[in-house]
């Protein structure tokens, strides 16, 4: 029985060796291109100058900035007449309140008190 079992097993594991056989070794590939230097040159220059495809977020798909049709000076302008208007979404925007103090001296006029007032040397102990 014993020799039986025996005779199996080397029938079975020879078979495995004889099944199981390596790579052969094909060397070292080379690889011929159709691609001539500087137009592989060219295209680094125009890959080194586009967006970046491996950045954070690069698959957000977030649009680019969109060129503006206004002008600065006009968005400048509106900013300031806005920052002006006052916060219209603030609580009791619309009650009436009391616009903030607004000066009655001219800009030249403080500039030139406040010049003097320097020159003057006063002191923080003063004020």
């Amino acid at each position: 029985m014993k020799a039986s079992v025996l005779l199996a097993a080397a029938a079975v594991s020879s078979l495995f060796a004889l099944s199981a056989s390596a790579e052969e070794y094909q060397g070292v590939l080379q690889f011929h291109s159709s691609a001539s230097r500087a137009g592989v040159r060219a295209e680094a220059v125009v890959a080194s100058h586009s967006a970046d495809p491996y950045r954070e977020g690069a698959s957000a798909d977030v649009a680019p900035a969109l060129p503006t049709l206004a002008k600065r000076s006009d968005t400048r302008a509106e900013a300031v007449a806005a920052a002006r208007a006052g916060n219209i979404y603030a609580d009791g925007a619309n009650a009436d309140a009391p616009q903030s103090f607004t000066s009655t001296l001219d800009r030249a006029m403080v500039r030139a008190q406040a010049r003097a007032t320097a020159a003057r040397g006063v002191t923080e102990g003063t004020l």
